[in-house]
């Protein structure tokens, strides 16, 4: 099994965290992540248990204050043993080699200083392209932002037609992460972000390449595929803060969006619940009167988009908030059945074989 590692940012363990939310927000790095404290470090789960403490992988994320410009995420494992442990500990099985754990946490340091070069490369060309465009700016955000979706359920539908994968809850949500960012771009574009040819000239080919990678990358590692994509949320959720900080006056004197009004408080909302998978569903009910409300709640989808990236990044740990019985979306424990998955192609086919060897 993988140990529990250690975040530049937060530390990952399989307990609950020892930090209060004070020294969280007083917490610095003098490191290359300085800038993304959104970035964690998970750790891996070879195998689906029977059964888990909810308590154990309940990812609790808040915004920051209003002064603020990144999400906060609060980890709420234990500080003892991770559900791995108490899995394999129970089983008989040996704990990972301290080599091996220190291995994985380079690997980790270097899928995440890879992410973040990428991401500040994007930043850069889109600071120079649209320092003063903001709709524009948008438009090529929200169409890059949802790719990374389509990305991972290419690969999920490629490994289920191997008999790989079998957790229905991965492609629910991301379908539903791709469905409001979809909604997103819509605004963008009733608003005019795309009137311009080479706007949308540069959105989509570099859409184009962006859905290329991000499949080679959730194939070799979907911890940094899912790593790359919060990063790119994070930036996302800080771009439309300080929109909302500079321009709220203004926003707040224009009519609101008629596609925004029709998907925030439509009669079916059961995708927009989908994809937030830290709250219980119907939790979030948007008021929609004006523009200021619209960008408001991009900037909110966006964070929450933040958080279950963040909590993907621990195999095995997403689940629709609809799959649970009503009432019990903070019970402290569930069973989880066994079902066919794995991390990664390697891990894919390493199992493959060894199913077929049985």
């Amino acid at each position: 099994m993988a140990a529990p590692l250690s975040s530049p940012v937060f530390p990952i363990s399989a307990s609950r965290s020892s930090f209060s939310s004070s020294k969280l927000k007083n917490y610095s790095f003098n490191s290359a992540f300085s800038s993304y404290s959104f970035c964690p470090i998970g750790y891996n789960s070879r195998s689906a248990p029977p059964c888990l403490s909810r308590k154990l992988y309940r990812v609790h994320a808040n915004l920051l204050q209003d002064n603020e410009d990144k999400v906060g995420v609060e980890e709420s494992f234990q500080t003892k043993t991770s559900s791995q442990d108490e899995v394999k500990g129970s089983s008989g099985e040996p704990s990972e080699s301290p080599s091996s754990s220190t291995l994985e946490s380079w690997v980790i340091k270097f899928e995440q200083s890879v992410n973040v070069l990428l991401t500040d490369s994007v930043i850069k060309i889109l600071d120079t392209l649209y320092h003063d465009r903001n709709y524009a700016r948008f438009y090529v955000l929200e169409t890059i932002a949802r790719v990374p979706y389509f990305a991972f359920m290419s690969v999920l539908h490629l490994y289920e037609t191997f008999g790989w994968w079998r957790r229905a809850d991965y492609l629910k949500v991301h379908f539903a992460e791709s469905w409001n960012e979809m909604h997103h771009l819509l605004i963008m574009e009733e608003l005019g972000g795309n009137s311009l040819w080479f706007d949308r000239f540069l959105a989509q080919h570099i859409a184009v390449f962006y859905y290329f990678m991000i499949v080679f990358m959730y194939i070799v590692s979907p911890r940094m595929a899912y790593h790359f994509s919060e990063c790119v949320e994070s930036h996302a959720y800080s771009t439309y803060d300080k929109f909302i900080k500079a321009q709220g006056d203004e926003l707040k004197k224009l009519p609101a969006s008629e596609i925004a009004v029709k998907y925030y408080t439509g009669d079916d909302l059961y995708l927009f619940d989908e994809f937030q998978t830290s709250r219980p569903p119907n939790s979030r009910r948007p008021t929609i009167e004006n523009l200021y409300d619209v960008f408001l709640n991009i900037r909110d989808d966006e964070a929450e988009h933040c958080k279950t990236m963040k909590a993907c990044q621990t195999h095995g740990n997403l689940r629709s908030p609809h799959s649970y019985p009503e009432g019990e979306f903070k019970d402290e424990a569930i069973c989880v059945l066994p079902q066919a998955d794995c991390e990664g192609v390697v891990d894919c086919i390493k199992k493959s074989v060894s199913t077929k060897q049985i």
